[in-house]
């Protein structure tokens, strides 16, 4: 493999800030093109889509270098690349002469792997040519990936179109030269996946037991309280398992209304409020961002700008207010047993040296008082589901994720009107709640058949009076061959 991708922080000017993003990296050092383009584009885009363009950039320079004796234009190439990224490049012999060895690739996952690869593709050509940066050697990578925008700027051909004035006002009628395939239509986007309510109480009671206190005098002793916290938020008040993550020890609080519950607030990681304990060297109160607090106090930046282990990802959900999501707690039991488990985990979260305002912390190791990390959090949500005697698969809902899908269908089982859901689940779009509230294929049977009794039970009619259904339930279709393809003097077909 002619190069490796990795996560750097890179310095861009002569500040303390750094950057991390994602390197290809080869043996003449760092693909620089792709490092302008990242930068560029970092203060508005996550480190999961950077990744996404750095292994669309990597499998397009795997497949040049594996076929550099017989690339043609800049649109043949790009059309080879797409074939292959749908067939593989493995032939009907299990062999591969290029050595790459690809598996097919759905259309799903293909599409957006091109769509990086054309937005990378139209910024590198647009630059061409200008003196932006001083000049250097190129390496061989850089010079591939120049060279193909000077192609791509002279035919109009690859991946996109040159820009300028004249060609405004047309840029409306025009296409990509090569598109992706279009993925089949899904009316539902699959099966929703929640996790089954019946087995809740287990998971959150007897799923996360601490190691060592099973058989402990006081039920709350036994309890990972973090764990069960962090459930609670997915399961009861429908939040993404990543937002959890983002939770400050400042954002939870008695609700005002209603002093038994939590009224939890999950800001938006960077342009959230800081908390009211910001005070200058002249002991006046600071107002500013969360992301100004973190610097200027623990010298950390929000968890959606880092890569490792302390990432949390931010899907930029409605927000209420000023840059946060209230938590909508349904059953409102959720709320009252949060905050009887929270008042409880600050005790324990007292008892722990921390760098940093976060509410999920480790509490063992070498890394204690550290920020908790999802995986971690996801590798405890699969042994607690084991722990309960249940399978820990996406197809069963029994992953974190599938409690923000029981949230939803929660809403929705309980008559609460769309606009409500929408709200409750912080959704921009009335049609984002669609996954999560779309009924299953055992409920869709369940209403037909229903149906179907109801109808015979007030004798009325079949919906088309032409369908005799008892001659149908009767019939011998056994002795059916109208072709004569199993009987007759001359059978065309052998029966087994």
């Amino acid at each position: 493999m002619p190069f490796f991708s990795t996560v750097a922080k890179v310095r861009r000017d002569d500040t303390g800030a750094l950057t991390d993003i994602p390197v290809l990296i080869s043996e003449e050092g760092p693909l620089t093109p792709l490092i302008h383009y990242l930068l560029w584009r970092s203060h508005d885009r996550s480190l999961s889509w950077m990744r996404k363009v750095t292994l669309a950039v990597q499998r397009f320079l795997l497949y040049m270098e594996a076929n550099s004796q017989s690339l043609g234009s800049p649109e043949a190439i790009l059309n080879s690349f797409i074939q292959r990224l749908y067939s593989g490049t493995i032939g009907p012999d299990g062999l591969d002469p290029s050595g790459l060895y690809w598996r097919p690739m759905g259309a799903k996952t293909a599409a957006p792997l091109l769509a990086c690869l054309s937005d990378f593709s139209d910024w590198l050509s647009e630059r061409h040519g200008t003196n932006i940066n001083p000049l250097r050697q190129a390496s061989r990578f850089d010079e591939m990936l120049t060279l193909t925008a000077m192609q791509h700027r002279h035919s109009r051909a690859f991946l996109g179109h040159t820009y300028s004035a004249k060609q405004a006002a047309s840029l409306a009628q025009k296409s990509r030269s090569t598109r992706a395939k279009k993925a089949p239509h899904v009316a539902d986007e699959g099966e929703t996946k929640e996790f089954p309510e019946k087995y809740f109480s287990d998971l959150l009671l007897q799923g996360f037991i601490k190691r060592g206190f099973e058989n402990h005098a006081d039920p709350l002793a036994r309890l990972n309280l973090r764990d069960c916290l962090i459930t609670l938020l997915v399961h009861g008040a429908g939040f993404r398992l990543s937002e959890c993550f983002h939770l400050w020890v400042h954002d939870v609080t008695p609700d005002p209304l209603d002093p038994s519950m939590a009224l939890v607030h999950i800001h938006h990681p960077a342009e959230g409020a800081a908390p009211s304990d910001w005070f200058n060297e002249r002991g006046k109160p600071v107002k500013g961002n969360r992301s100004a607090y973190l610097v200027s106090r623990y010298g950390l930046r929000p968890r959606h700008q880092v890569a490792g282990l302390k990432h949390a990802g931010w899907k930029d959900p409605a927000l209420d207010e000023d840059y946060y999501m209230r938590a909508y707690w349904f059953y409102p039991v959720f709320g009252r047993i949060f905050l009887q488990l929270w008042n409880r985990y600050l005790i324990q979260l007292a008892g722990v040296k921390r760098q940093h305002p976060f509410a999920f912390v480790v509490f063992k190791g070498a890394t204690a008082g550290e920020m908790y990390s999802i995986t971690a959090y996801c590798q405890a949500h699969r042994q607690a589901v084991q722990r309960i005697g249940l399978e820990a698969a996406k197809t069963l809902g029994t992953t974190p994720h599938g409690h923000r899908h029981a949230y939803g269908q929660r809403l929705r089982r309980n008559g609460i009107e769309p606009c409500f859901r929408q709200k409750a689940l912080h959704h921009k779009a009335p049609e984002s709640q669609a996954i999560y509230t779309a009924p299953s294929s055992d409920e869709v049977n369940a209403i037909l058949n229903q149906a179907a009794k109801s109808l015979e039970q007030l004798g009325s009619p079949s919906p088309s009076n032409n369908i005799d259904l008892e001659r149908l339930l009767t019939f011998g279709f056994e002795d059916v061959d109208p072709s004569g393809l199993f009987s007759g003097p001359n059978p065309k077909l052998q029966r087994k």
